[in-house]
Order: structure tokens, then sequence, then C-alpha cells
């Protein structure tokens, strides 16, 4: 195999994970704990997108603070994390996704 199939093959490969993590992120996805006292959604991408916390467990005036002071915490923490993992695979390949028609989601 030569090098113009190989990278034919990465690009081919690039685009089907680049497909892939779109479809993923377009999609939503349902947590539940406490027996559903607490429910969160979030997208495919792990953006936190809603939480619902039971009035139980809270005063009803501080709910909607809460649970956006919760959202908020959770996509910072994420960023973080995204931001953390995305410099460890810039120094695990160096370079290797600044490569002509290499363009790599990190």
């Amino acid at each position: 195999m030569n090098i113009n199939q190989l990278m034919k093959q990465a690009q081919v490969m690039q685009k089907k994970m680049k497909e892939l993590q779109e479809e993923i992120a377009k999609k939503e996805f349902e947590g539940k704990s406490g027996g559903g006292l607490i429910l969160v959604t979030m997208s495919g991408n792990g953006e936190m997108q809603k939480i619902s916390i039971d009035p139980s467990l809270l005063k009803p005036e501080d709910r909607e603070i809460l649970e956006d002071l919760i959202i908020a915490a959770y996509n910072d923490a994420k960023a973080k994390a995204d931001q953390e993992s995305k410099s460890s695979m810039t120094g695990a390949f160096g370079n290797f996704g600044g490569l002509p028609g290499m363009n790599l989601p990190f």
C-alpha cells in the first residue's frame, strides 16, 4: 500500500468519524437519580441541556436558580475536561493532526 492510498483511507475514516460525532451530538440523553427526583438532559457531545430537581428536595423559590447554577457548573467542568483532553491528545500525537489532509478532532 502506498502513502496516497493510506492518506485516502485516513480521510475516509476521518469523514466517517466526523459524521458519527455530528449524529451523536444531535441526540439527547436523560439521566435519573434518586428514583427520578433528579433528572438531567444532555446532548450527545456532553453539554448539559436541562436539569430538573423535584420540589420536595428544596425550597420552591430557589429551584430555578439552583438548576441554572448546576448546569453552569457542569458545563464549566466539562469545558475544562475537554480542553485537558485536547491538550493531552495534541501532546500524545504531536503535530500528526497538522499534517495535510489529516484534520483530526484535536
